[in-house]
C-alpha cells in the first residue's frame, strides 16, 4: 500500500474515532433519558391569562435530573421543569437547561414570557434617547399589538400620576418631560433615583390580562457625573438579555454563559430595568 493511500486511511479512521467519541445531548443523555429526548415546552412564547389559577407550563417529555433557568426571574421547578408563567417576570427571554441525572451534558431550550421591557443604559436628553421605547416580547422588531385597539399602558396612572410621563397607547416614556415634571426636583441632584410601577394590558394572546413592570429612573447632569455604581449596574446586567436585534445568546465578554464555569457565571438580575438619564 502506498504512503498516500495509507495516509488517507489513517485520517479516515481518526475522523471516525473523533465522531464516535464526541459527546452531545443525543449521544450521551444519561440514565433514564432516551436518545431521542428533546427539551421543549411545545411553543416558544407564553402569555399571562385572565384566570383564577396560575398559568403553568411543563416540558413535553419528562426525565430525572435538574432544571435551571437563566436569567433570574423565571419561576421554575428544579425537579420537574414546570414553569409558573404567572409568577415569573414577563417581557424576558429565558434559557431553560436540563441536566439528566448522571450526565455531564445539558439539554437547552429558550422560551419567552410575553410582555414589555426597557433596555438598561444611559439615555441622553439632548438626543433621540429622550423618549424611551419598550421592547415587546424581548424583541424590538415586532410592532406593539393592539395600538388604538385595546392595549393600554399605565392603567391606574401610577406613573403619570407621579410625574413619570407614559404614553398610554404605546408604553413609551418621555424622559425629558419626566424631568420637566419635577420628578427629580426643581434642581435635579446627581444620582437621584425613583422607581415606578407601570400596569398595562396588551391586546394579544394574553387577552388583555393585567401585566406590570417596575422601572427605575436615575438622574445625572453629565456623563462625567455618573457614579461607579451606575457603571457597575450596567456591567452586572451584561449577558442577561438576548440582543434584541439578532437573538444572540446570553454572553459575558463574548463567551456564551452556558459554557462558563459556575464560579464565573453571574447572578443575573435584569429587573427592574435601570434607566440612567443624562441631562447633557
Amino acid at each position: 500500500m502506498s504512503k498516500k493511500i495509507s495516509d488517507v486511511f489513517f485520517f479516515m479512521i481518526l475522523f471516525m474515532m473523533l465522531i464516535s467519541c464526541r459527546k452531545n445531548n443525543d449521544m450521551n443523555p444519561g440514565p433514564g433519558v432516551t436518545p431521542a429526548f428533546k427539551l421543549s415546552y411545545g411553543d416558544s412564547i407564553f402569555y399571562l391569562q385572565n384566570q383564577a389559577t396560575d398559568v403553568i407550563i411543563k416540558p413535553n417529555s419528562s426525565a430525572v435530573g435538574q432544571y435551571t433557568g437563566f436569567p433570574e426571574g423565571i419561576d421554575i421547578d428544579a425537579n420537574t421543569g414546570a414553569v409558573n408563567i404567572s409568577k415569573s417576570e414577563t417581557g424576558l427571554r429565558y434559557r431553560v437547561s436540563f441536566k439528566p441525572a448522571g450526565s455531564v451534558d445539558s439539554f437547552n431550550t429558550v422560551i419567552t414570557i410575553s410582555g414589555i421591557n426597557f433596555l438598561d443604559g444611559f439615555y441622553k436628553l439632548t438626543t433621540a434617547d429622550s423618549v424611551l421605547k419598550p421592547l415587546y416580547n424581548a424583541n424590538n422588531v415586532p410592532v406593539m399589538p393592539g395600538f388604538n385597539n385595546g392595549s393600554v399602558f399605565d392603567e391606574g396612572s401610577n406613573c403619570n400620576g407621579s410625574g413619570c410621563t407614559v404614553n398610554v397607547l404605546n408604553g413609551q416614556i418621555n424622559l425629558a418631560q419626566t424631568v420637566r415634571n419635577g420628578v427629580f426636583g426643581n434642581k435635579p441632584a446627581n444620582n437621584d433615583r425613583h422607581e415606578f410601577l407601570m400596569n398595562y394590558r396588551i391586546n394579544d394572546k394574553s387577552n388583555k390580562s393585567l401585566n406590570s413592570l417596575k422601572v427605575k429612573l436615575y438622574y445625572f447632569d453629565t456623563m462625567a457625573d455618573v457614579t461607579p455604581e451606575a457603571y457597575a449596574i450596567i456591567a452586572s446586567r451584561e449577558g442577561t438579555v438576548f440582543r434584541a436585534d439578532t437573538f444572540a445568546p446570553f454572553t459575558i465578554n463574548g463567551a456564551d454563559i452556558q459554557n462558563l464555569p459556575s464560579a464565573v457565571r453571574k447572578t443575573a438580575t435584569p429587573r427592574p430595568p435601570c434607566i440612567f438619564i443624562v441631562s447633557r
